[in-house]
């Protein structure tokens, strides 16, 4: 499924509008401001961006670090998710319950909004913040004149997740020699989703590429349907769906989510990067406390913690504890953007010359949330 041209024509239009910097000149959070040490923040809360490897110790701060700094004016920050319910939105919904927001002077409030249409709005200043991810809406966003970063990470998967990519195996298939081209794959996930760059390594591995697969977008319920009745050759499986076929003979799982490698978490506009970075920090340091706090470990081995987070993600805890522990990890990789992007443009829906890391990512908020200043 391509972006709709009305939907690029908007988001290019709006940006002329929305006072964002032009193409060429996009200057992120305010310059210079003063890095001091964090207590309870030492070298492991930073790790290497050039660290790829999957078993990467995701960096971390003591519990209750970093303190709260409470802004000397309070303010009320809006930020669109596109559910309440999924368990990567698990550290915000906590950090509002527990009030790790308000130890900061910050009145969050969460609102429910696809990214194509919350990204005009965090251009214009309607929105403080999204927690989505740099799919390609936000890649043609940002080449139209939004000024827009991706700020910090959410998560990777743990290392027993089979969330992913799934086939159905003919008779003497195994996972190995399964051939992709020429099939039919079914997602509720459209191409502009970020999924398409772990969909393209692991069509990579069985010699095929996206434009050789038929895509089928699904509603939630029957992606699971379709890859069991046969309308489609390979599903992608979100948590907890994956379960259901997970040990059946009759099916594989082929790759999914890079180990260790974040694919999003939190974008900001103009007003947080520019207008008032202290607040952008402040944000992300409630949100780094509450991983180091609750999430930095196994959170799901705490039965207690496991039925708080079921009721407020409406969640069963059953069906919360039938798939691993996310791998809470607030951090960047380097080149992940540049693996987007690459994804993108083979699938159609970004085109012209891709955009260098610095236009789409900036470190400096989180790094300056625990203690480490960056090298120039």
């Amino acid at each position: 499924m391509r972006i709709r041209t009305t939907t690029v024509a908007l988001i290019a239009a709006l940006a002329l509008g929305a006072g964002c910097a032009a193409p060429d000149d996009h200057p992120s959070a305010a310059r210079p401001r003063t890095i001091k040490p964090v207590t309870g923040c030492g070298p492991a809360a930073w790790t290497d961006p050039a660290d790829l490897a999957p078993d990467r110790t995701p960096a971390r701060c003591a519990k209750g670090a970093p303190a709260p700094r409470r802004l000397a004016k309070p303010r009320t920050l809006t930020v669109a998710t596109g559910t309440l319910g999924a368990e990567y939105v698990a550290p915000l919904r906590l950090a509002l319950a527990r009030g790790e927001f308000k130890k900061e002077g910050l009145d969050v409030r969460l609102k429910v909004l696809p990214t194509p249409e919350a990204l005009p709005l965090l251009a214009k200043g309607e929105l403080d913040a999204l927690w989505a991810a740099p799919e390609a809406a936000v890649v043609n966003g940002v080449q139209g004149g939004f000024d827009l970063r991706w700020v910090a990470g959410n998560f990777s998967p743990a290392p027993k997740s089979r969330s992913g990519l799934w086939v159905r195996l003919k008779n003497g298939e195994r996972a190995s020699s399964v051939s992709l081209k020429g099939t039919k794959l079914g997602t509720m996930i459209g191409k502009g989703s970020v999924i398409m760059y772990p969909m393209a390594r692991t069509f990579a591995g069985h010699g095929a590429r996206l434009d050789s697969v038929a895509f089928q977008q699904l509603g939630s319920a029957d992606v699971l349907t379709a890859l069991t009745g046969g309308g489609v050759d390979s599903a992608w499986l979100l948590d907890p769906v994956w379960r259901r076929v997970d040990g059946d003979g009759r099916y594989a799982f082929l790759g999914g989510q890079p180990r260790g490698e974040p694919l999003g978490g939190a974008l900001y506009g103009p007003t947080l990067l520019q207008q008032d970075p202290d607040a952008g920090v402040a944000f992300l340091r409630a949100y780094l406390r509450t991983v180091n706090t609750y999430f930095a470990g196994d959170y799901k081995a705490d039965r207690a913690f496991v039925a708080e987070l079921a009721k407020l993600l409406d969640i069963d805890a059953k069906i919360l504890t039938s798939v691993p522990s996310l791998r809470m990890d607030w951090e960047i990789r380097k080149g992940t953007t540049d693996r987007l992007q690459r994804a993108y443009r083979d699938a159609g829906v970004t085109k012209g010359a891709p955009l260098p890391e610095n236009r789409l990512v900036d470190r400096s908020l989180y790094a300056e949330a625990v203690g480490h200043r960056l090298r120039n």
